[in-house]
């Protein structure tokens, strides 16, 4: 390592967990390197839905919110596999904002702050040895003092293999595909609607400009039913929910092609491995009907580094700092994922669903209580 470069903190994944960490620990002084496989701005498969319990958070390192004037989404539409309808309060509320944009102003602001980025850069493995950290990727290796993972809903990196949970060999059924589209559909402004099908389920909320993000989650087992085809799948599956076909047949849709992603698989995770401290979905995948991925990984990345800074300056052993966030994230994320796969469970099934959104429609506290369940305080 002989002339090498030794940053204080290396991130693998520069989705908002990532960047968002990045710019505090710049901030804080230290210097960063974060990989990137792809080169931004770029588009991402998820819903585009932000709880309010991030606003505070993300003004404070610098993105304007409030001033962008964004859609502010205040109700949250559910249909069951007919297509009947149940309109529900959301109490924290949120906004809408694409990834496209998200991900490339805080690319921005942490770069201002003089973070290295590495785009276009596969990190292929990460190697722990006398308390320095090797990063082989596709463009030579890096060392650092800590690690941070924050890669994707699915990784080539070796520290993943090697966790047991991917060691499972998982039911075809248990694998889930998700796709994405951005249309054009007059849905009002301050709402996000779940729309269930048949082993599967489809959110649609406005963003920035007038554009709505159109996602879904399906299993990999509706996609072999069709042939392996996405327009059949849609045809045959998804439209068999009324409040599915007219989108698909009435909305205008700005890609040629959606962006897909498969694999995705909601087993438990581990939030530290091999000594990197992991976020976002590395750490743990909440299911999209809970609609608060991005808030939970960014939520993550500021647990993360007040650790790495206690440990940085020296206060606490590696140990410690290990097991500082990994008590930190239980506390704060165990019951939303827990919560987020008991719904997901009853949804996406005729039976269940039906059941399931005219009990919370007979009971509004119980839904009340369920929805609060799935969103965290301000941090």
């Amino acid at each position: 390592m002989a002339n090498q470069l030794l940053y204080d903190i290396a991130i693998t994944g520069g989705g908002v967990g990532g960047l968002t960490l990045a710019i505090q620990a710049a901030r804080a002084g230290y210097s960063v390197i974060l990989f990137e496989k792809n080169n931004y701005p770029f588009h991402r498969v998820c819903g585009e839905y932000i709880s309010n319990e991030s606003r505070q958070f993300l003004q404070q390192l610098g993105l304007p919110v409030t001033e962008m004037k964004l859609p502010e989404i205040s109700d949250l539409l559910l249909t069951d596999l007919s297509g009947r309808e149940y309109l529900f309060p959301l109490d924290k509320g949120g906004f809408g904002i694409s990834r496209f944009q998200l991900d490339f102003l805080l690319y921005r602001i942490a770069a201002d702050l003089g973070v290295c980025f590495k785009t276009e850069t596969k990190v292929l493995d990460i190697r722990f040895k006398e308390e320095v950290f090797t990063l082989h990727t596709s463009r030579g290796n890096f060392y650092s003092r800590t690690a941070v993972g924050s890669f994707g809903k699915h990784s080539n990196l070796e520290i993943q293999r090697k966790r047991s949970n991917t060691l499972t060999v998982q039911r075809e059924a248990e694998n889930y595909i998700g796709v994405k589209y951005h249309i054009r559909y007059p849905i009002p402004p301050n709402r996000i609607a779940l729309h269930n099908f048949e082993q599967g389920y489809c959110g649609i909320s406005m963003v920035e400009t007038g554009i709505c993000c159109l996602c879904y989650l399906t299993t990999a087992t509706n996609l072999k039913r069709s042939g392996n085809s996405i327009p059949a799948m849609e045809k045959n599956i998804l439209h068999k929910n009324p409040a599915l076909e007219k989108i698909f047949s009435e909305a205008e849709f700005l890609w040629e092609a959606p962006q897909a992603i498969s694999n995705i698989s909601f087993v438990r995770k581990t939030q530290v491995a091999d000594h990197v401290l992991l976020i976002g979905d590395a750490a743990g995948l909440i299911t999209p009907l809970c609609g608060n991925g991005m808030s939970m990984s960014m939520h993550a990345g500021k647990l993360a580094f007040e650790a790495l800074d206690a440990f940085l300056k020296g206060l606490n052993s590696r140990q410690i700092m290990e097991e500082q966030y990994l008590w930190q994230w239980k506390q704060h994320f165990s019951k939303r994922l827990w919560v987020g796969r008991q719904v997901q469970q009853l949804m996406g099934q005729k039976s269940t669903t039906a059941l399931a959104l005219k009990t919370l429609a007979a009971f509004p506290f119980l839904a009340r209580t369920l929805i609060g369940a799935t969103h965290g305080q301000d941090f």
